[in-house]
């Protein structure tokens, strides 16, 4: 029987995310971007102490396609520390990895460029087998599709969006099964993509999601022929396969993006593989916590004092913190910004969103917001949009998740 393979398998990084931070005059960077380095030296750490076999990286190592040379740098530090761990490390292209034209680089070429030792970079869908020191380990990876690439081919010239999608996914769909008839039984063999799953619950990427995207059906990621799914793309964690037949799990994003994150718990996946049989499990990371704090305050006398009560049962130190307020218009002029903002003071980042009371617009007929559920809010304001039923329908589907989450 083969040696079980340790695996470390994470996602999504995106390094050059600065929003809600500021400079950090000590490292010369965001404090943001501190955040996300962080975790990923956190990661890197583990993968050492642990004495993992091979390191998985499932795509989106920056937040943008033309990283800042500072961003590279502070990528390429920590991956050295794979190299110079003998740890052999596979580095997907996500989206956020391609470059705008094919025929340009990508932000993680240099590492092919150069020869890193131990480190493979993958920008085509390639077998791969490692060598560990517990043996070999077989590595199908699938990156991010380039789209370019079909648009080079006659016959997809004159597609429409959607052909061109159908296309993709059948494009990615053969190369998968493509892989998977190559598979030695007897070695332990993981699947290492970076795309959308049809059965996934989405979050903030479909926001970041830098050009069109693709979508590959759960039926093609189950096959027996592999003994772990590594994937990438989607930010929430999340294992499609509850049978584990084989486990298909997006590690998710290593750090929050937003607001929309709030709720998820942010990490890397640990797996312990061999032929037919697989451990494997989530492990958290301290991400940077978003706390929202809501005060309706329309219906008291003393709107500032119920604010600061609200206040002290919220612990907001070093969170990026929302203090959201909804008042009267006769109630703004007593809650001024600056007896509030020392309410945030020690907060990493603090917002203050005002939410006034208006008269109902002439799209809610007269009936009071207050009174109508999310659901129904989001159709009636589609609908002002001239939104379709189809169209409306489509949008609550997706929102969906969000709404069970409020």
């Amino acid at each position: 029987m083969s040696e079980v393979i340790r695996i470390l398998h994470f996602a999504d990084l995106h390094i050059g995310v600065e929003h809600y931070g500021k400079l950090d005059a000590q490292t010369g960077l965001n404090q943001r971007v501190m955040d996300f380095l962080d975790r990923l030296d956190a990661i890197i750490s583990a993968a050492i102490e642990q004495q993992a076999d091979a390191v998985l990286f499932a795509g989106d190592a920056f937040h943008r396609r033309n990283p800042t040379p500072t961003h590279q740098r502070e990528f390429a530090r920590r991956i050295r520390r794979l190299s110079d761990a003998h740890i052999p490390t596979v580095l997907l292209t996500g989206n956020h990895d391609l470059p705008v034209m094919s025929k340009r680089a990508s932000s993680l070429e240099i590492f092919e460029t150069l020869a890193v030792p131990y480190i493979t970079y993958v920008s085509r869908p390639r077998l791969l087998r490692l060598e560990t020191s517990h043996g070999p380990l077989q590595v199908a990876a699938v990156p991010y599709p380039i789209w370019q690439r079909l648009f080079t081919r006659r016959a997809y010239r004159k597609m429409s969006q959607e052909e061109l999608q159908q296309a993709m996914t059948a494009a990615l769909v053969d190369a998968i099964a493509e892989q998977a008839a190559q598979l030695d039984p007897d070695i332990p063999a993981v699947l290492l993509g970076h795309f959308s799953v049809d059965n996934a619950r989405l979050g903030s990427e479909r926001e970041l999601m830098v050009g069109r995207d693709v979508t590959v059906p759960i039926s093609t990621l189950t096959d027996a022929a592999w003994d772990y799914v590594a994937l990438g793309h989607i930010h929430r964690h999340q294992n499609l396969n509850p049978a584990n037949t084989p486990p298909v799990v997006y590690a998710g994003s290593v750090e929050r993006v937003d607001f929309g994150e709030a709720k998820q718990a942010k990490g890397y996946c640990w797996a312990e593989v061999q032929p037919g049989e697989t451990y494997w499990e989530f492990v958290a990371l301290p991400a940077r916590a978003f706390i929202t704090v809501d005060v309706d305050v329309r219906q008291v006398n003393d709107p500032l004092a119920e604010v600061r009560q609200a206040m002290q049962t919220r612990f907001v130190a070093d969170a990026v913190a929302r203090l959201r307020i909804q008042m009267t218009p006769e109630q703004a002029p007593l809650l001024r910004e600056a007896d509030l903002a020392p309410l945030l003071a020690d907060a990493f980042h603090a917002q203050i969103v005002r939410d006034v009371d208006r008269t109902a617009r002439d799209r809610l007929a007269g009936v009071n917001p207050d009174s109508l559920t999310p659901a129904e809010l989001l159709t009636r304001y589609l609908e002002a949009k001239g939104k379709s039923p189809a169209e409306v329908a489509l949008y609550l589907q997706e929102a969906q998740p969000v709404f069970d989450e409020t």
